[in-house]
């Protein structure tokens, strides 16, 4: 029996046409039809548009109403593919792992760097793998680039014009496909924590604050006194902060006096922060920081507006920092 595979078209280059003022979405799927079955093999494809937009234009509203489409025919496919625009894919491809928690189907994220009316575009191959895997039966949130499969809550955009756009981040790859086909890593599959159940509050009351050499620790301040509840920051290494001169510290425990959560990652793409290490980190613990070890800053932003619209308990907060819930994030055993 030919399985059944819902293809949700959301934009991106993958269906972009060139107009006057550069490449725009503009393709839908029922164009695209005739390419995607013959990538297709036996699945039986459904196409369904969602909108067509550039993903810089993509908003946790669309994640929402994504979601619970996807939610809404989950039943009805044995897989479904999310074409979406490059630039932003990974943070919807980390929201939707939080939001989809448990569900029992795969849902495969995929684009192209070139538009599939591209004769050399990387369209067709990302499309074939993100079908297939659609097929697999592999319940999860996964991304689709370049003959590999990742998790969702685990990729990145690392290159901005290389067909490889995407890495899978301090994790390694789902699946990767070759001359002997596609290979599932079936120990890196997401662990079922329990029954499904749509989770689509969020709160986007969330800022990024990239640390630099003289950074002044006001600048939390004024984020919090223009209503932001929690702050991801991307520190030096390990997690290093000032705490002589311009004291970061300091005011991140003056955030977290007045409710708001702070998380602490690295600047480092791989391999994680680690704030016991070092005098910088252990104050910025004692300052009530949370560590994001290991996960991308993608997880990292998402994780946080999800948490945020669970609960506004600070100690729910930090308990749902100290689990990994997708897949999203490796905790060392001392911490759990």
């Amino acid at each position: 029996m030919n399985k059944k595979v819902l293809i949700i078209n959301t934009g991106g280059t993958l269906s972009s046409v060139a107009k006057e003022h550069g490449l725009t979405p503009g393709l839908t799927t029922d164009s695209m039809l005739r390419e995607l079955h013959v990538v297709a093999g036996e699945a039986e494809l459904i196409t369904q548009e969602f909108s067509s937009l550039d993903s810089a234009n993509i908003f946790p509203e669309d994640w929402v109403r994504l979601a619970q489409v996807i939610s809404q025919q989950r039943d009805n496919y044995d897989g479904m593919v999310v074409i979406h625009g490059t630039d932003t894919l990974a943070y919807t491809s980390s929201m939707l792992s939080f939001m989809l928690q448990n569900i029992r189907i795969p849902i495969v994220i995929t684009g192209s760097q070139l538009s599939i009316s591209n004769p050399v575009a990387d369209a067709m191959e990302n499309l074939r793998c993100a079908i297939y895997m659609a097929q697999s039966g592999c319940p999860g949130v996964f991304v689709a680039f370049n003959r590999k499969v990742m998790l969702g809550c685990r990729t990145s955009k690392v290159r901005s014009l290389s067909f490889d756009a995407f890495d899978s981040i301090n994790c390694d790859n789902v699946a990767e496909i070759s001359s002997i086909g596609m290979k599932i890593n079936t120990h890196m599959l997401p662990k079922k924590n329990g029954i499904f159940r749509l989770q689509d509050r969020y709160c986007p009351d969330v800022a990024v604050i990239k640390l630099f050499p003289g950074i002044h620790r006001e600048v939390l301040q004024m984020y919090a006194e223009n209503g932001y509840r929690a702050f991801f920051i991307e520190a030096f290494g390990l997690g290093g902060m000032p705490f002589l001169r311009h004291d970061f510290i300091s005011g991140i425990s003056r955030l977290t006096e007045q409710g708001c959560t702070v998380l602490v990652g690295t600047q480092c793409r791989f391999e994680g922060s680690s704030l016991e290490v070092y005098e910088t980190g252990r104050l910025a613990l004692e300052a009530g920081a949370l560590q994001a070890y290991d996960m991308t800053s993608e997880a990292a932003v998402t994780k946080l507006m999800w948490v945020l619209g669970q609960t506004d308990n600070p100690l729910e907060i930090r308990e749902y920092f100290l689990l990994n819930l997708c897949g999203e994030v490796s905790i060392p055993p001392r911490n759990v």
